[in-house]
């Protein structure tokens, strides 16, 4: 669900994905956010393939990503990833996000990704095509979007 500042998706949080003592692995937050933003961007036709992929934009890398934790999440069940883009320039893009509750009143992790766009034949950082920029645009914080 998107509202004026985001992406609110819903994903699982799996068995497999805890640790000894039942709560989610560290590891695994930064899968969920992968999760999130991905079923977001499958969903406006990106895909892996260049083949099938809407956008020409398909080798894109995560340079950097920081989680600050704040709450464990205790066995599995749905959490929601609240994500937007703070920041899209020539070839990388900064995505904000929290990892939340169901119910969206606990702020379990919080924490930002940054993506460069490859060139895929010699993967170096390449502008972003302008169909991705404009789907992108409903991403970006509006405070962000509105130049405060």
């Amino acid at each position: 669900m998107m509202d004026n500042d985001g992406v609110y998706e819903p994903v699982q949080v799996h068995f497999d994905d805890l640790d000894a003592m039942g709560l989610l692995h560290n590891s695994r937050y930064a899968l969920l956010v992968e999760r999130a933003i991905g079923a977001f961007w499958q969903r406006l036709g990106w895909s892996p393939d260049a083949g099938r992929s809407a956008f020409r934009d398909v080798y894109l890398a995560v340079r950097e990503f920081k989680v600050t934790y704040h709450v464990p999440i205790a066995g599995s069940g749905d959490v929601q990833v609240h994500f937007w883009m703070d920041r899209m320039g020539r070839t990388s893009g900064i995505y904000g996000f929290r990892v939340l509750s169901a119910d969206r009143t606990v702020v379990h992790a919080e924490g930002y990704r940054v993506n460069v766009n490859l060139d895929p034949a010699t993967f170096r950082p390449a502008p972003f095509s302008d169909e991705l920029r404009s789907a992108a645009g409903p991403l970006m914080r509006q405070a962000v979007a509105a130049g405060s």
